[in-house]
């Protein structure tokens, strides 16, 4: 492999001789840092609201902040890892995911899925020791993204949006076991309010990217039936989130109002959304899927 030109802001993370060199923007885009940093928000929410429900300070329990941050973050980043280097045929042909290095070539694809197997099990090994329930919900979340949303439905179903919200749902309950293994109530009402909410989000990404996922023959709902039955989707599962916040009364009042507001503005852009003309130009050339 010829020798790679650095920007002056990429620099060189491992370097083997003059042939190959591994660029930190490289593991970047293997990793996925944004999805690693949104879920492991949420399992901070699910760790921090567990501390909250069981009376107990963070001063005593902040090993194990360290034990479900780095765990869940590990777990998420195997899971990407290996996300990417079983897409690696259908990123070389959608213009958003062509630069990825699984497809490029920059790293080989025996580190890659040596990468993503490392990092999972030593993402799994750490949460095993807060609890052998959260290691279990870390397994869940990475079993029902590598195998049930990237290996299976991705490339079959339009549900494949649903089944991917799942693994996006697992962190906050990752979280609460670090603290509390048998889950309170709330711990399962905050895992229904992320994957409801993924679903609406991912397939508002599904339309802007809908020419990419046609072209690489990706069941998404759009590509299949369209926007117009899409946005319909969109509004049935924002509509499901407006009880949610309720729910939660026990946080308090002040978060309920917050939440229901943001809520009812979301199902209001929802319903405005039925009445633009930006569709890509109304026309929307559908997929059969065999």
């Amino acid at each position: 492999m010829d020798k790679m030109e650095l920007s002056t802001n990429d620099s060189v993370f491992v370097t083997k001789s003059s042939e190959y060199i591994f660029k930190w923007s490289d593991l970047k885009a293997l990793l996925k840092i944004g999805i690693i940093n949104s879920n492991t928000l949420t399992a901070f929410a699910g760790f921090w609201l567990a501390l909250y429900y069981t009376g107990t300070s963070l001063k005593t329990n902040w090993h194990l902040l360290l034990v479900c941050v780095i765990g869940t973050a590990f777990v998420i980043a195997g899971g990407c890892v290996l996300n990417n280097y079983y897409d690696r045929d259908i990123d070389r042909v959608m213009a958003r995911t062509k630069n990825r290095p699984t497809v490029t070539g920059t790293v080989s694809l025996q580190h890659v899925l040596i990468l993503g197997t490392a990092f999972s099990l030593i993402g799994l090994l750490t949460l095993s020791l807060a609890s052998f329930q959260a290691a279990l919900y870390g397994f869940i979340g990475w079993f029902s993204y590598v195998i049930l949303y990237t290996m299976w439905s991705k490339r079959k179903y339009t549900i494949n949006t649903a089944i991917g919200s799942l693994s996006g749902a697992v962190p906050p309950l990752i979280g609460w076991a670090c603290v509390e293994p048998n889950l309170h109530p709330v711990a399962w009402i905050l895992f229904l309010l992320v994957f409801i909410w993924q679903t609406p989000h991912f397939l508002a990404i599904a339309m802007k990217k809908v020419d990419d996922y046609r072209s690489a023959n990706i069941p998404m709902l759009p590509v299949v039936h369209g926007f117009a039955i899409t946005k319909r989707q969109m509004i049935l599962y924002v509509t499901c989130l407006l009880p949610i916040p309720f729910f939660l009364h026990g946080i308090g009042y002040m978060f309920v109002i917050l939440a229901a507001l943001l809520t009812i503005g979301w199902f209001l852009l929802s319903v405005k959304g039925f009445f633009v003309k930006d569709d890509k130009n109304g026309q929307i050339r559908c997929l059969s899927i065999h």
